[in-house]
C-alpha cells in the first residue's frame, strides 16, 4: 500500500465528499478491504470478514483505522460514489503508463500504439434486473482502450451491456500521430472520419457488406501473407459522405488458420505487411480481458446495484496497475501473475517486498542439502 498516492486519494474522496458524514468505515478502509479481497481472492463479503477479523492485530499494520464488518462495507459498496475509485485508478493510470513508455509493443512502431476493445461481464438477471441485456440475461459491458506498451488500460467505460461497442468512439479525443487498432464492430466511417482530422491512424478489420471502388493496386511480397494493397473510395452516397477521403485496403492471407482478412486504414506510409502485424498486436486487449477475468474478482460480485458493481470493477483495475507499477519500479523479470499468487499467501509478512518476490533456485537449494536422501539410488 506504500506504492499508493495518498493525498492523490484524498483528493478524489473530496471531489465527490466520499467521507462526508461516514462514522465506522472510512473511504480508504473500503478501498483497502476490496483491495485485500482482489488480492487473496475472497469470494464473499463474509468471507472477506472473517479473514480481516482473524488477523486483528496487524489490520493497524496494513493501513486500516476502524473494524471491517459486512454490512458495513456492503452499505458503502452500495452508496459511496463509484466515480471516487474510478478516478483513483485514472491517477494510477498517468503513474504506471511512463514506466512502461519503453517496453516492446509486439512490432516495431515508432508511434503510440492503442488497442480498442470490450469484453462483456455476464450477470444473474434475478439480482441484476437494472443489467438487463436479453430475455433471460444481464450484463454490463467493460470499454477498454489498452496502451500496448506494458499493457496499460488508459481508457475504461462500464455500460450496460446493450451499448454498442461503436458509440465508445464519441467518449475519448485520438492522441495525434497514435495508431488505433480495432475490430469490425468498430466500423462507422463517420466516427472514424474524425481519427483523420485529429491526424491519427486506425487499422480496422473491414466487413463483407461494405462497397469499395478500388483506384490504385500496389506492388506486394505475397511470400508474406500479404494478397493486395489497394487504395479505395466509398462507393455509397451516405458513406462517402461520412468519409470523404481515399481510404488503404490491405488483405491478407492467415496461413495457419486459413483465413483471408481484410483491414482498412487511413496510414498509405507503412508497409501492408506492417498493417496486419498491427492488427496482430490487437489480440493483446483480449489477453488482458481474459487476465481481469481469470485473476481479479470482477466475476463473483460483492454487491448487486450499479454502483457496488462499478466500484468492484474499477477496484480491481486499481489493483492491476498497483501491481504493475510495483513489477516496474522494483525491476522485476517476472509476470504479474506471478507476482499476484505470491501476494496472495505472502501479504501479511512483516518482509521488505523484494526479499518476497526474489526469484530463487529450488533445485539448487534441494541439490545443496548433503543429508537428503536420493530415492532410487540403490
Amino acid at each position: 500500500m506504500d506504492y499508493l498516492p495518498t493525498y492523490e486519494f484524498e483528493k478524489c474522496v473530496n471531489r465527490y465528499s466520499g467521507d462526508y458524514r461516514s462514522r465506522s468505515l472510512s473511504c480508504r478502509d473500503q478501498f483497502l478491504a476490496m483491495a485485500f479481497a482482489q488480492l487473496t481472492y475472497r469470494e464473499s463479503l463474509r468471507d472477506i470478514e472473517t479473514c480481516l477479523r482473524s488477523i486483528g492485530s496487524k489490520l493497524y499494520h496494513m493501513g486500516f483505522r476502524s473494524t471491517i464488518a459486512r454490512s458495513t462495507l456492503a452499505d458503502a459498496n452500495e452508496s459511496r460514489d463509484w466515480r471516487i475509485f474510478a478516478d483513483y485508478a485514472q491517477t494510477l493510470i498517468a503513474i504506471a503508463r511512463p514506466l512502461y513508455a519503453d517496453d516492446p509493443m509486439g512490432v516495431e512502431l515508432n508511434q503510440s500504439l492503442y488497442a480498442l476493445d470490450s469484453t462483456t461481464i455476464d450477470l444473474c438477471l434475478s439480482l441484476f434486473p437494472w443489467a438487463k441485456f436479453r430475455k433471460h440475461k444481464a450484463a454490463v459491458k467493460m470499454h477498454t482502450l489498452l496502451d500496448l506498451h506494458g499493457n496499460i488500460p488508459s481508457f475504461i467505460r462500464i455500460t450496460d451491456g446493450k451499448t454498442a461497442d461503436v458509440n465508445i468512439l464519441d467518449e475519448f479525443l485520438p492522441e495525434a500521430g497514435a495508431f488505433y487498432v480495432m475490430d469490425r464492430g468498430y466500423i462507422d466511417f463517420a466516427r472514424l472520419f474524425v481519427f483523420t482530422l485529429c491526424s491519427a491512424f486506425f487499422v480496422v478489420r473491414t466487413k463483407e457488406k461494405v462497397l469499395l471502388q478500388r483506384r490504385y493496386s500496389h506492388s506486394v511480397d505475397k511470400s508474406t501473407g500479404v494478397r493486395s494493397d489497394h487504395t479505395v473510395i466509398l462507393t455509397t452516397i451516405e458513406s462517402a459522405k461520412a468519409y470523404p477521403d481515399p481510404l488503404r485496403r490491405v488483405s491478407y492471407l492467415d496461413v495457419e488458420n486459413q483465413r483471408r482478412l481484410k483491414f482498412l486504414t487511413n496510414n498509405f506510409q507503412l508497409p501492408a505487411l506492417m498493417i496486419a502485424q498491427i492488427y496482430k498486436c490487437r489480440w493483446q486487449v483480449e489477453l488482458f480481458f481474459k487476465w481481469i477475468k481469470q485473476h481479479l474478482r470482477s466475476k463473483a460480485f460483492y454487491g448487486t446495484s450499479d454502483n457496488a458493481v462499478k466500484t468492484q470493477i474499477w477496484i480491481a483495475v486499481s489493483v492491476y496497475v498497483l501491481v504493475a507499477i510495483v513489477r516496474k519500479r522494483l525491476g522485476l523479470e517476472m509476470s504479474l501473475y506471478q507476482i499476484l499468487q505470491i501476494f496472495s499467501i505472502t501479504l501479511l509478512e512483516k518482509l521488505p517486498i523484494l526479499s518476497v518476490l526474489e526469484a530463487f533456485d529450488s533445485r539448487s537449494d534441494l541439490l545443496d542439502n548433503s543429508n537428503q536422501l536420493i530415492l532410487f539410488d540403490f
